[in-house]
């Protein structure tokens, strides 16, 4: 990706993550997401708080990145376990097909995700348009979490439905990605995924599976940052239209 590429996607996320970042009222308990199109809309939500325009809200990240980048922009925080109710969760999606459902979990974190954005009142996923496929797996694998012990079963079982598994190695370390759960990760390619809430399920059904990155049936509402006629976008997709 050049120069120029990269800016534009990164004025997109920004776009898309302050309109998100502005949807938030003042009093909320606010799901936080992982991911750098996620990072815009919380550091856009640390300027509103610290500019009064946003008042009494606490977060609830989804790993122990968005944790981090809420606290050095002031944002309070909170669990589950403290709060009885989410207000809106905001995240971003690797893909998004005609139907809102997602792919998500190139940031090793669907199964936070999955479990905070499930229990939000309002779910808004924000992506740049180059997110949005007519079929899930078109240019993304579905990441499943697994078990230590059941990375070898799983495999099998997986490849038994038609995947093609790849345990996701991590970064600047010898051997696997290991999430924050203790876990490990498979990446999953597809020769076509046709019922993404059936595969879903089918996946979570296999023992030793933790969670997959399929998110069906959760988003309210996509936020899609595109440049139209030379400027930015924000365009809205909803639960009702799609």
């Amino acid at each position: 990706m050049n120069d120029s590429n990269s800016d534009t996607q990164q004025l997109l996320k920004s776009a898309v993550g302050q309109a998100a970042a502005a949807r938030v009222a003042s009093g909320s308990v606010i799901g936080l997401g992982t991911g750098s199109t996620a990072a815009f809309a919380i550091e856009h939500l640390g300027r509103r708080l610290r500019a009064g325009d946003l008042t009494d809200v606490r977060g609830v990240p989804t790993s122990f990145d968005a944790a981090n980048l809420a606290r050095r922009n002031g944002i309070p925080l909170t669990t589950m376990d403290d709060t009885p109710r989410i207000h809106v969760a905001i995240d971003g999606a690797d893909e998004v097909d005609p139907h809102l459902a997602l792919i998500k979990g190139g940031g090793a974190a669907h199964t936070q995700e999955k479990i905070i954005d499930a229990h939000a009142d309002l779910f808004i996923v924000i992506v740049d348009d180059k997110k949005l496929v007519q079929r899930l797996g078109s240019t993304f694998a579905v990441p499943v979490e697994l078990l230590p012990m059941a990375v070898v079963p799983v495999t099998r079982a997986i490849e038994r439905l038609g995947g093609h598994p790849q345990l996701r190695m991590g970064a600047k370390k010898i051997g696997p990605l290991i999430t924050d759960q203790g876990n490990m990760l498979l990446d999953v390619t597809f020769d076509a995924i046709d019922d993404p809430a059936h595969l879903e399920r089918t996946l979570n059904n296999i023992p030793g599976v933790v969670e997959n990155g399929l998110f069906v049936g959760l988003a309210d509402l996509v936020l899609v940052g595109e440049i139209v006629d030379g400027e930015t976008h924000v365009r809205e997709l909803s639960r009702s239209t799609a």
